[in-house]
């Protein structure tokens, strides 16, 4: 019971040349491309955006951001980090008197400045020196002094475990949401590293400068974080809040995640989980001004005005570099840069919700078409058809990423199609080793029955060859005349034929013949034809006129397949040179003179044999002088064709033959030959079209 549902199954997927294994395959695989988060082959996917943009980088619009960098040339001329807070807030003024719309220190100052004079004088003992020292400014007041002046956002980084100087305090601006803060699916930490109290008091934001790495790469970068219960904005969206004088985020969220982040008039997609896909542009090293250039008032005027400033450290072992989604080596703070820039451009990379069920929508339309179209077409076709579908996904993701920003996944998509297409491609070459294996067996029955037919075919021919008579071997001892005579079929039997014998002791009787159509039945027609002929000229009168006449009798009662023979028959009177001949539809003989001239003789005085059983053929009478000789040849000779379909023509027999009779000594077995040899010459390597028969009868005179 099995084996024969195993049987039915099988014969079920035959039938349908694999579309129901595929169309299977399709439902399982769109599925897969269904489910949330980052798909079935997430690497293949994240790679394919890495390679977006590569190749298809976001092109600076605005410029809105510019890092004040900490650099080699700064440190060399300041000296080293931590330089004193006052070195710091040197540097923030020269900043905010180009009057940036805001300063993001993207620098972590947890600790009190130990170069303080307040640090110092708790380390000398009394004095007048200990007493001034005290009397002095700290440098952290300095600093926050400066801070209150202009617009300052300090950045926070989150630790996913309490370690020294973390706190699960943080000094945040107001984030509002439509829904409970703890039911949203952000980046948390349960404690974060941030400035001093005195610094937080003194900022106008604070935002979260923590960044995942996939797999070692900046690929999205959160907008919305916690620190433990408290929703706190990333780095860049509190310096867009403090740029454009916003009280606070707006957070947009619902049952499945965060849909948006805004700040003013900007509204920000996000993922579910509050971030966003980072849209890089190629390393752009004009964002990036020295801290040195700066306190040494290097840059035009008006170069910081009412743009975002970031400083940043980025001198070597003073930060960590961070590899982005292209590929680049750079600071981590081209990231937050980055984001603000594709911010203000609005340049922003989405990959919504309902984009998963585009995919899943195109793939089940390319299944389909593959499933109705592949098992029709060849393998030649089907392979090219498949790779520019291919093409075509993956030129359509491109595009979308280039003019929309939208990152549609033509990976996950171009291999669910591969593997359908290669399930109907397994199915095809399954069904066409098995159809070759059924021709093998065909081919091999087919040879077996061709052998068996070729072997049949050549025992005919050796037959047939055997009836016609051997002009070496017919008159043994003749000298009053020579006869020779040739017959190749074109085929492995032929229709042709021509015979010779005597009748009494001076005369001989010859004919050539050649039955319509071609293969067995013409060659069974011509045996039948020459053993009737024969038979009615040795039984009967053995007058040529009732030979012919008896003949096309008898070949007409015995005539089945209604076939016809055109033939040229006659008798030799060795004794005289007379030649008396009929002919039934034939093409003329010629006679070759002695003087070296090619005559035609009278063409046919009546229809080919079995065309009309009561025809009274008339006979044509001719005198033969010594030396001269008679030619009866078929239309295989003249209508031989080369491979370029020319014919070998009456003409071109003619001219041989002319110059064969004028050379005394040519014997028919010599004129046979040459125009056997010179036949084959035009063929070449042409197919025989028709069988070859000649007949040449030369009278020598009287002995």
């Amino acid at each position: 019971m099995l084996l024969r549902l195993r049987t039915k199954a099988l014969g079920g997927i035959r039938a349908g040349q694999g579309r129901p294994l595929a169309l299977m395959l399709a439902c399982l695989l769109a599925v897969a491309l269904a489910a949330g988060g980052d798909g079935v082959l997430p690497q293949l996917r994240l790679a394919l955006f890495n390679a977006y943009q590569v190749h298809l980088p976001r092109q600076r619009v605005s410029g809105p951001v510019q890092i004040i960098a900490i650099d080699e040339a700064s440190l060399k001329e300041f000296g080293q980090w931590p330089w004193p807070r006052t070195r710091l807030t040197e540097l923030i003024e020269h900043i905010n008197a180009q009057q940036p719309l805001a300063i993001g220190l993207d620098i972590l100052m947890p600790e009190p400045d130990t170069t303080s004079p307040e640090a110092l004088a708790a380390r000398l003992p009394s004095g007048p020196l200990r007493d001034s020292l005290a009397a002095l400014p700290a440098y952290d007041d300095v600093l926050a002094a400066a801070m209150r002046r202009a617009p300052i956002a300090l950045g926070a980084a989150g630790y996913a475990h309490p370690e020294a100087g973390t706190s699960d305090a943080l000094r945040v601006w107001p984030v509002h949401v439509n829904r409970p803060a703890s039911s949203l699916r952000v980046m948390r930490f349960p404690q974060a590293m941030s400035s001093l109290p005195l610094l937080q008091a003194a900022s106008k934001g604070q935002g979260l400068l923590s960044v995942d790495l996939e797999r070692g790469l900046v690929r999205r970068a959160p907008l919305v974080g916690a620190i433990g219960d408290t929703l706190v904005p990333a780095f860049s969206m509190e310096l867009l809040r403090v740029a454009t004088g916003s009280s606070a985020l707006e957070v947009e969220a619902g049952d499945d995640g965060v849909y948006s982040v805004s700040v003013g008039d900007l509204r920000v997609p996000t993922t579910p989980d509050g971030a966003v896909w980072v849209n890089f542009s190629a390393p752009a090293m004009d964002r990036y001004s020295s801290a040195l250039d700066v306190m040494r008032d290097r840059l035009a005027p008006g170069a910081l005005q009412n743009k975002i400033v970031i400083v940043a450290m980025t001198g070597l072992g003073l930060t960590d570099y961070k590899t982005n989604a292209r590929g680049d080596f750079m600071p981590g703070v081209d990231t937050h840069a980055q984001m603000i820039e594709s911010f203000f451009d609005g340049a922003f990379l989405r990959r919504p919700e309902w984009m998963r069920w585009a995919e899943v929508a195109l793939f089940g339309a390319c299944s389909l078409l593959l499933v109705w179209f592949l098992p029709r077409l060849r393998l030649l076709v089907s392979v090219p058809l498949c790779g520019a579908l291919a093409v075509g996904v993956f030129g359509g993701g491109a595009l979308l990423f280039a003019r929309a920003g939208l990152l549609f996944d033509a990976a996950g998509v171009v291999c669910a199609i591969g593997m359908v297409g290669l399930s109907l491609l397994a199915s095809m070459l399954t069904a066409a080793v098995r159809e070759r294996k059924h021709s093998e067996r065909a081919l091999q029955v087919a040879r077996v029955s061709a052998a068996k037919v070729a072997g049949e075919l050549g025992a005919a021919r050796r037959i047939q060859m055997a009836t016609l008579p051997q002009a070496a071997l017919a008159f043994p001892g003749e000298r009053r005349f020579s006869l020779d005579a040739l017959l190749e079929p074109a085929r492995e039997v032929g229709g042709d034929l021509y015979d010779f014998f005597m009748l009494d002791r001076d005369r001989v009787f010859f004919m050539v013949g050649d039955v319509s159509g071609k293969g067995l039945p013409a060659s069974l027609f011509m045996v039948v034809a020459k053993a009737l002929s024969k038979s009615v000229a040795l039984r009967g009168p053995s007058e040529m006129a009732a030979i012919m006449n008896g003949a096309n009798r008898e070949l007409t009662r015995e005539n089945p397949e209604m076939l016809f023979v055109t033939s040229v028959a006659g008798i030799l009177d060795a004794s005289n040179g007379q030649v008396f001949l009929c002919n039934a539809g034939h093409d003329a003989p010629r006679r070759l003179t002695v003087d070296g001239r090619v005559e035609l003789l009278r063409p046919a005085d009546g229809p080919p044999l079995c065309v009309m059983d009561d025809f009274e053929y008339p006979v044509q009478h001719y005198q033969l002088q010594a030396g001269e000789c008679l030619c009866l040849t078929t239309d295989g000779i003249n209508e031989a064709m080369n491979e370029a379909g020319d014919l070998y023509g009456n003409a071109r027999l003619d001219r041989l033959l002319a110059g064969l009779s004028a050379t005394a000594a040519t014997t028919p077995a010599a004129v046979v030959q040459a125009v056997r040899d010179d036949v084959r010459l035009h063929v070449g390597q042409a197919e025989p079209s028709d069988d070859l028969t000649l007949l040449v009868l030369r009278w020598d005179g009287v002995a």
